[in-house]
């Protein structure tokens, strides 16, 4: 499997999915909504589910359910089975070996897993530098400030060029001796673009600061391969990726989850427990108190398997091609401000997933006038306020394609946001 990185290339001229075909496979995407047909563009947000991930959830609960790791009967044996094979399966999915998979519940625990105890591992306190950038998502934010705040460290931000592409000249000054930990987003939740995470990881590398990325936009839609990306740490969400929601995964370097201590505390994560203390399992048990999401990391596994049947080059190279389609016919219509795409020029490696403005109109009537329409969008701030900001808007226009995703559905939407603007009289 190779790595996606900011090099990703151009999708090719012909569209490499049968996305119409791939589209049976969900049944959901079959529904009227508002008395049309559904086109649903908030893969971003969260996912739909291929028949392949209800059905193996479904087989489990029918055939399997037990509890794991705490059992000796036939099913609980059967059901921490199917929950290690799943264990592997993810972690396969990205490179890594099952030990450095670490069940969550999604990305944000994920994340603030990684705070609570890096910063314990590390020892964090006044003059140590936690470096992140401006464009990240709530959930790879707060958790860094938060930690901060606890320990006396200090947070700086690595800044946005207007074309939403980070200033990487900036990201070189700011990552200095004082930096211990770097976070950031492979793929903009709101921009879309796919930022150059491996000259990040070298610069942090270079003073051994600790990387931890945000995966949860990228896992669904590139190949990953996180150990030869080089990163430590990095966090993605189920329900992103066509599996349930309730189940996450976090990855880790063996070293570096090691040096971390437990999150969350109680049963299943430890060796011994006495009345003066207790010992605990090695990763990644250690950070898995508690009844563990079986079910739904039983259907992560299947839409892992679902995604790499298709293959990610190719749910890549299709989401690309809607990417340009819709930038082409945004950029078209008067009064649409395309965020993160000041040059005009739309080059930097992307997914398939713009945000815009409406001139004149606010997002929420914009999202409701799509949704008439039977267009499922987002809309608001994305969970990244601050980037919003950056723009000098509270909110946006959200749509973001997935492998069922369809030509079609990228002209369907051009056609009604065409139709925004004259409807509210601006």
């Amino acid at each position: 499997m190779t790595t996606a990185t900011s090099e990703t290339p151009a999708a090719a001229a012909t569209d490499p999915l049968d996305a119409a075909a791939l589209a049976r496979d969900f049944p959901i995407l079959s529904e009227q909504v508002n008395g049309h047909r559904l086109v649903y563009l908030d893969s971003g947000a969260t996912s739909q589910r291929p028949l392949a991930v209800l059905d193996a959830e479904r087989d489990f609960l029918t055939h399997a359910n037990a509890a794991v790791h705490r059992g000796a009967h036939t099913l609980a044996a059967e059901a921490t089975e199917l929950f290690e094979d799943a264990r592997a399966t993810v972690a396969g999915f990205v490179g890594a070996a099952p030990e450095q998979l670490v069940w969550t519940s999604g990305a944000t625990l994920g994340l603030n897993l990684a705070a609570y105890s890096l910063g314990a591992a590390l020892r964090l306190g006044p003059g140590d530098e936690i470096v992140t950038t401006a464009i990240e998502h709530h959930a790879n934010l707060i958790p860094w400030q938060e930690l901060a705040a606890r320990t006396g460290a200090s947070v700086r931000y690595i800044p946005a060029h207007d074309d939403g592409t980070l200033d990487l000249d900036a990201a070189a000054e700011l990552i200095g001796e004082r930096t211990r930990i770097v976070a950031f987003t492979h793929v903009s939740n709101v921009l879309g673009i796919i930022n150059p995470v491996e000259k990040l990881i070298a610069l942090a590398q270079a003073v051994g600061a600790v990387t931890v990325m945000d995966a949860c936009q990228s896992a669904p839609h590139l190949p990953l391969d996180l150990p030869a990306l080089g990163v430590d740490l990095a966090a993605f969400s189920g329900h992103k990726m066509m599996g349930p929601y309730g189940v996450g995964g976090l990855y880790g370097r063996a070293e570096v989850l090691e040096s971390m201590p437990p999150f969350l505390t109680g049963g299943s994560m430890i060796t011994t427990v006495t009345l003066e203390g207790a010992q605990y399992l090695p990763p990644p048990q250690r950070f898995e108190a508690g009844t563990q999401p079986i079910g739904p990391a039983i259907g992560l596994a299947a839409a892992v398997r679902y995604l790499d049947g298709i293959g990610l080059e190719r749910i890549h190279a299709h989401e690309v091609m809607l990417a340009e389609r819709m930038r082409a016919g945004l950029a078209e219509i008067p009064g649409i401000r395309l965020l993160g795409d000041a040059a005009g020029a739309g080059n930097a490696p992307r997914v398939g997933l713009w945000s815009f403005d409406v001139e004149g109109v606010h997002a929420h009537d914009a999202g409701q006038f799509l949704d008439a329409r039977g267009i499922a969008v987002r809309v608001g701030h994305h969970c990244a306020a601050p980037l919003h900001a950056r723009y000098g808007v509270t909110a946006s226009v959200r749509a973001s394609t997935a492998l069922y995703n369809t030509p079609d559905d990228v002209d369907v939407l051009l056609d009604a946001v065409s139709g925004i603007r004259p409807y509210f009289g601006v």
